[in-house]
């Protein structure tokens, strides 16, 4: 997919590279905020799977796809290299790259939403255990320890363990393709690694009592550099295989759901950003470090001295995916058909689907690592739309719910939405969105809010924009709005406190019993 004009005048550009689960970006945007140039390479297989669950990629195969990007990109708009002035690279998070002494790939990257689980039977110190079951957390801690695929490759692959001289996010491998330089923005070091995220850097010891839980020994890991300080200079060796100028200098930059919130231009601690994507999300930019729920950290965000208070649903819009393939692909035959379809049906479905409610926990998230999905409410009445719509209407009662609590730890309301992401495209789920928040949802000029986050913290990096709000009144620019239908609030309303809100305590008890029958009987 390519999407190009020409700039009307010279003025300074910014490259941006954007890796996404399921595909690769390179765009040039202008300090307008115009998307100058784009070019997109689909992977043809996000993952594989050498067993169920399990969900794998070669590092190399992404480069391959970088390649062809922005091979095409640079063909075909050659006329604005010479105007380019930093490169940026945003990523997905939590998927590490192993490299043996010549830094050479020892085995494909565990991906974000493999469903693998280490034994973890390496226990912690004896004071460490107390203090995390003393704070109520010894669950969380437990399945932190079991999604740390170092733990598990410890366990199921020592000899490449053995062999590892590296263990860096995968960000930092493609940093490594552009630059020759192992280096990397806390940004884009968050998910299961031995981050001080408050300090942004790792933890001086192997033996502090946070740091020790993922068994990554500090020497492993790479240096971090400050966000929007300069990682390296594109070499002469990527520029002949990318197109890129040699010598470019490439930016430190953040995560995708940081690049997606700034994006959205969400920098004040009264506007939320939500992400509909694979894994659902909603982030509020602070400039003071907190918790976003009890023990589990703000992360840094794309822009230095900001942190981003983030609660995600793990699973998130990709049930939409699941729920087309398994009820209605016999019907649409293709998955994107299926889903265009249904919803188109949305409208038609009454808010709170006649009494359906659904809790969103296909897979199970750190602050309550044993809930399990859950859908009550069935009738006779009920159809597989009213089940597709509860879907979304749950992922957005769990963001609320994460929302509120944002709210109760900055004394203040949020007065509007930023969206992003596969779902936000969808006008009928944005209009949800704001039914069910009661406040506007908005979205912006380009659904490659990623991409522009990137941009924006590039041209950051090279001083076009002394601050991050400066940049933001430059560069986002909001397109649609969704204001909120205050009747079908009052019904969202009474739904989310009467019954979603009680669903997890309700459940808790047989949510154990369902997981002591898994540990029991289940192998796996």
């Amino acid at each position: 997919k390519s999407d190009s004009i020409k700039s009307p005048m010279k003025e300074p550009l910014i490259l941006a590279i954007d890796f996404g689960t399921q595909s690769v970006r390179v765009s040039i945007f202008n300090k307008k905020g115009d998307l100058l140039a784009l070019e997109k390479q689909a992977y043809e297989e996000a993952y594989f799977s050498k067993e169920v669950g399990y969900a794998e990629q070669h590092p190399v195969y992404y480069l391959e796809k970088l390649q062809l990007a922005c091979r095409a990109l640079t063909s075909k708009n050659k006329e604005l290299l010479e105007d380019i002035k930093g490169v940026t690279l945003t990523c997905f998070r939590d998927t590490a790259v192993l490299l043996d002494k010549d830094y050479k790939v020892l085995r494909p990257s565990i991906l974000w939403l493999d469903q693998r689980r280490a034994k973890a039977d390496k226990k912690l110190p004896l004071i460490s255990r107390l203090l995390f079951a003393l704070v109520g957390m010894k669950d969380t801690i437990e399945l932190n320890r079991k999604r740390t695929m170092a733990i598990w490759i410890q366990e199921n692959e020592p000899e490449i363990w053995e062999k590892t001289y590296k263990y860096v996010p995968i960000s930092t491998y493609f940093n490594y393709f552009l630059t020759g330089e192992l280096k990397d923005s806390s940004s884009n070091c968050t998910g299961h690694y031995p981050l001080d995220f408050k300090k942004r850097e790792w933890y001086k010891s192997d033996k502090h009592l946070k740091g020790q839980i993922f068994q990554i020994p500090r020497k492993l890991l790479p240096e971090i550099v400050p966000e929007g300080k300069p990682l390296g200079k594109i070499t002469k060796e990527a520029s002949e295989l990318t197109g890129i100028p040699e010598g470019l200098t490439l930016y430190a930059c953040g995560s995708d759901k940081s690049c997606d919130t700034l994006g959205l231009g969400a920098l004040s601690s009264d506007v939320a950003a939500v992400s509909y994507g694979t894994a659902s999300s909603i982030e509020v930019t602070s400039k003071k470090y907190m918790d976003s729920e009890p023990f589990l950290p703000a992360y840094p965000s794309v822009l230095p001295g900001y942190y981003n208070l983030e609660v995600q649903v793990y699973r998130g819009y990709w049930m939409l995916n699941w729920f087309a393939k398994e009820f209605a692909l016999a019907q649409y035959k293709k998955i994107e058909y299926s889903i265009k379809q249904l919803d188109s049906t949305l409208p038609s479905i009454p808010p709170g689907c006649d009494g359906l409610v659904l809790q969103p926990y296909w897979g199970p998230g750190l602050r309550r690592p044993l809930a399990k999905g859950a859908v009550i409410g069935f009738s006779d009445t009920h159809t597989k739309y009213h089940l597709y719509k509860a879907i979304i209407e749950g992922i957005g009662y769990a963001l609320r719910e994460g929302l509120q609590g944002f709210e109760k730890k900055l004394h203040h309301k949020i007065k509007r939405i930023m969206v992003s992401g596969g779902g936000s495209q969808s006008d009928a789920i944005c209009q949800i969105t704001a039914d069910i928040f009661g406040v506007p949802v908005m979205r912006v000029q380009t659904y490659e809010t990623s991409s522009l986050g990137a941009a924006i913290s590039g041209f950051l990096a090279i001083g076009e924009y002394k601050t991050a709000e400066e940049a933001v009144a430059n560069m986002v620019k909001t397109t649609d709005v969704f204001e909120p239908n205050m009747e079908n609030h009052k019904k969202y309303n009474y739904l989310y406190k009467n019954v979603y809100l009680k669903m997890f305590p309700q459940l808790d008890t047989l949510n154990k019993s369902i997981v002591k029958f898994e540990r029991k009987f289940n192998k796996n």
